[in-house]
């Protein structure tokens, strides 16, 4: 059907039509600092562990726990809040969401003993299982043509706040404690509950319920925030599309996948949105993304943990490495803010590859460089150049993750996309539990080469699942149901 000479517009085209504007930048403020709170809460754990190890007398075993609870509770998190989200609205998500993060970060302050310490971390997780919720209700706000631009500007935010925790640590554990820590870094979640009620639902979200009345008036509020006006005629939820394939497109501006049919839409509710992830149309998309984002975030996750461990002095096993450092020095605060730095440049260069080669060769492209910095620590290097290698991995694995944090819920069509990047989400989260184990439990037994080699080897096969995507979604627009 020609829209146009019918007098319709679809969502896509209206939010072409308003442009990227004021309207957008408060939405952006918001979902950002939902992954500035993710990203600070994640960083804890690069300096809280020794402290409290000190303070109860704790085995590596039950230090690695602290951080390994945290990815568990995320794992459960990011399919729960991916099925409430796509089932009952983006906003009723990160409400929720916002409140057990806060909550139970809050509480972790006053933990009287180890074991509530582990409980309430793991609650904690479980609330920042959501932020592919926030990455998900931002990417529906912006216009095709720049949405890989903009996308990299939002994943800023866990850069920076990756660099505020780093700084707020080093002011902080040397003149109070771990627990003040934990209290200053609940502050972005109780600020995301503050500013609940100014946060519109997607528009999307609601063209895919039916709804079109309010995403209009959504539309409308767009359009006069950024001094724009909508396009003439009726917004309809979206194009029809009969395609049964899973395959790219053949016209730059068609949908990601095939929409699925109103019948199918209508009957979808609970958990039925998680199993139509392994519909014909969606399995083999669902898989490979499983595997980036385990590789993505065991290799990512790995260069943090191997950043405290080999530039602290906590290891016995190089001597060249030691220089008494302990919670309260400079030190492991100053190496982690200089390679939490390096996500900068990192991002830099996601944001220059995006849109103009492509989600599939940007990734490729930095996993492989991120393959070269770490190759060199298969042996043990001066403390100096140790730094300078983690820093440049560590540029690249954020760029990757950045990157793959885009495709995901640019493959999905609205009625499953928090669902299926939530679900991929806590795929990558498994991949974050065992990474502490590997990083921390090796490196501490002087087993450097064999946790180097395992995130070389989690990053080639990341590397060959990226090139069995079956297209790139580079400027396409996203796929809705109706």
């Amino acid at each position: 059907m020609d829209y146009k000479a019918a007098g319709l517009y679809t969502l896509d085209e209206a939010l072409e039509t308003v442009g990227f504007g004021k309207f957008q930048g408060f939405v952006l403020g918001y979902a950002g600092l939902g992954w500035f709170a993710e990203a600070m809460e994640i960083m804890i754990l690069s300096f809280i562990g020794q402290a409290v190890k000190s303070e109860w007398q704790l085995s590596s075993d039950q230090e690695s726990l602290l951080s390994t609870i945290v990815f568990a509770g995320m794992l459960l998190g990011a399919n729960t809040w991916g099925l409430l989200s796509d089932n009952y609205g983006r906003r009723k998500g990160f409400l929720t969401i916002s409140m057990v993060t806060f909550g139970a970060g809050l509480l972790s302050t006053f933990s009287p003993n180890y074991l509530t310490l582990v409980l309430l971390r793991g609650l904690v997780g479980f609330g920042l299982g959501g932020s592919s919720v926030f990455l998900s209700w931002f990417l529906e706000f912006i216009p095709a043509s720049n949405r890989g631009m903009w996308m990299v500007v939002f994943s800023t935010f866990w850069t920076f706040g990756s660099i505020f925790e780093a700084t707020l640590a080093w002011i902080v554990m040397p003149r109070l404690n771990w627990r003040w820590v934990l209290a200053f870094s609940a502050v972005p979640s109780f600020a995301l509950l503050i500013l609940y009620g100014v946060a519109p639902e997607s528009p999307r979200y609601l063209c895919m319920k039916g709804n079109t009345s309010d995403a209009l008036r959504i539309l409308e509020k767009i359009a006069s925030v950024n001094q724009t006006k909508l396009p003439p005629g009726v917004l309809v939820s979206g194009r029809s599309n009969d395609k049964d394939e899973e395959s790219a497109p053949s016209e730059n501006t068609a949908p990601l996948l095939p929409s699925l049919s109103k019948s199918t839409t209508q009957s979808k509710s609970g958990f039925s949105s998680f199993f139509m992830l392994f519909s014909s149309k969606l399995i083999r998309t669902t898989l490979l993304l499983w595997v980036l984002f385990f590789g993505d975030s065991f290799s990512y996750y790995g260069i943090i943990l191997l950043t405290s461990k080999l530039s602290s002095g906590q290891s016995t096993c190089f001597p060249s490495l030691q220089s008494n450092i302990n919670p309260q020095d400079d030190g492991l605060y100053l190496n982690a803010f200089i390679t939490s730095m390096a996500e900068l440049p990192g991002l830099l260069l996601s944001a220059i590859l995006v849109d103009r080669v492509g989600r599939k060769h940007s990734m490729a492209i930095m996993f492989g460089l991120a393959f070269i910095f770490l190759t060199p620590l298969l042996i043990q290097q001066p403390a100096v150049l140790t730094t300078c290698l983690l820093f440049g991995a560590r540029m690249n694995a954020m760029g990757t993750f950045t990157v793959a944090s885009i495709y995901s819920p640019e493959l999905y069509p609205t009625s499953v996309r928090t669902t299926g990047a939530g679900v991929a989400s806590a795929i990558g989260r498994i991949g974050g539990m065992v990474c502490p184990l590997v990083a921390v439990g090796l490196v501490n037994e002087c087993h450097q080469t064999a946790a180097v080699a395992l995130f070389l080897v989690a990053i080639v096969v990341s590397i060959v699942c990226i090139q069995l995507f079956p297209y790139d979604t580079k400027g396409r627009e996203l796929s809705d149901t109706s």
